[in-house]
């Protein structure tokens, strides 16, 4: 077990998410305000407001979205379907409506899982005004022909897009970007799994004596959310030096990451390298233009080194956008692993830096110093060695871990105590 976990840090998070589970999000309204200002509890989030129909490069933001109720009743009056005992019984973004209508009209707007019969679905209809309910298809196939009440008690109509961002100002101006989508209603993996994990590893930095980087985390609808964000900010985007989209970080299945368009940058090979060495199984693809908002960030006219960080990959899953993505469904240990290991990330991209072996010819002595232990089962001397040769003023400690398959902590750790021998000199 890891420290983190130890630290109950992991139930923490999961004991978040279950509270923000039942929140209707969408990608305006005020569910994600909602959310946010529960955020705000433990981060000083900022909170902007963008007005529909303003232009965001191609796209515009749309109308607010917001519902009060929803139901579904038979000819006795029963709920057949209650929004309030399920979000994602209503597609989101579904217009108003309050008519009867017999079961054959009815069942063109309901969408339902026939090989799922016990879930219901998450379906929506963002950009196209529609309605609709999503039901469970044993519940579907078990209605009785006759005429049903169907009311969608929702409101579409000009407002605002909502999305939180914290800044947390390092040493430099260089940033670390940290993105978590806040748009889904009821669904703890795809959605609530990566906004605990990052407003929990933001706290973590927050409380940190001193950072190299500043880190902006940002807490936005998906992909409306990402494109408002680039286009009021296009300014700051040069100082983006590495970043993660964060998503699906609860559930039982091993890492995978999805290579940020450049491929080689510094952000995929810290990541490819902490997940090699920890022992665990991973999974890393390379990028592709569909996904989540990584597509955005990653979008030609910026192409920044930011990937995706997730756990089972979305769509590969049978819980994925059902109700079954629960809060049983994700795992606290599963949430504090994928934390330690973003930490992890984050340590290699704080502490990479350029050494320069002062005396080069030959190995120095090391026994003489007291830094000789022998080619022990830690390794220390090993890594020293390592470092001692490849500190050649050019190769950055993230190269040495790569080329020596050495962990980075470790190589980092023997540096600073070579350093503090006089034997390594920083140079950048």
């Amino acid at each position: 077990m890891s420290n983190l976990e130890e630290s109950g840090i992991g139930q923490t998070m999961h004991d978040r998410l279950t509270l923000l589970y039942p929140i209707c999000r969408s990608i305006t309204g005020n569910g994600v305000r909602e959310t946010l200002s529960h955020l705000q509890g433990l981060l000083p989030l900022q909170i902007h407001e963008v007005p529909s129909g303003t232009q965001v490069f191609d796209w515009v933001v749309p109308n607010e979205w917001n519902i009060r109720d929803a139901w579904i009743k038979n000819e006795d009056g029963v709920r057949v379907l209650d929004f309030k005992e399920h979000s994602l019984h209503v597609m989101s973004y579904s217009t108003p409506i309050h008519q009867t209508m017999p079961l054959e009209q009815l069942r063109k707007r309901i969408t339902s899982l026939p090989d799922q019969p016990d879930v219901i679905p998450y379906k929506t209809s963002y950009y196209q005004e529609d309605w609709g309910f999503c039901m469970r298809h044993r519940d579907l196939e078990e209605l009785e022909d006759g005429d049903y009440e169907v009311c969608i008690d929702s409101i579409l109509e000009p407002g605002s897009l909502t999305y939180g961002e914290f800044y947390l100002p390092g040493q430099t101006a260089d940033e670390i970007l940290f993105s978590a989508h806040v748009c889904h209603p009821s669904l703890a993996n795809d959605n609530l799994s990566g906004v605990v994990v990052s407003a929990t590893l933001a706290s973590v930095l927050a409380a940190r004596p001193q950072l190299r980087y500043s880190y902006r985390f940002v807490f936005i609808p998906g992909t409306i959310g990402a494109i408002t964000w680039l286009a009021r900010n296009e300014e700051r985007t040069p100082y983006i030096q590495h970043g993660l989209v964060l998503s699906g970080l609860g559930d039982a299945g091993s890492i995978t990451y999805k290579q940020s368009r450049q491929g080689d940058a510094m952000i995929d090979r810290a990541v490819s390298h902490v997940l090699a060495l920890s022992g665990e199984p991973f999974s890393i693809q390379r990028f592709s233009p569909y996904g989540y908002d990584e597509r955005q960030y990653c979008s030609p006219g910026f192409n920044l080194p930011v990937g995706c960080f997730s756990r089972s990959p979305y769509g590969t899953y049978p819980e994925y956008h059902t109700s079954n993505d629960n809060p049983t469904f994700v795992r606290p240990e599963s949430l504090a692993g994928s934390l330690e290991t973003i930490l992890g990330i984050v340590e290699v991209l704080e502490g990479d830096c350029i050494y320069l072996n002062t005396q080069p010819k030959c190995e120095p002595q090391l026994g003489r110093r007291g830094l000789y232990r022998g080619l022990g089962s830690t390794g220390e001397t090993m890594a020293m060695l390592w470092v001692l040769n490849l500190a050649d003023g050019k190769a950055t400690l993230l190269e040495m871990a790569e080329r020596a398959s050495i962990p980075f902590a470790k190589l980092s750790g023997v540096a600073h105590t070579l350093e503090s021998h006089g034997l390594l000199r920083k140079v950048t």
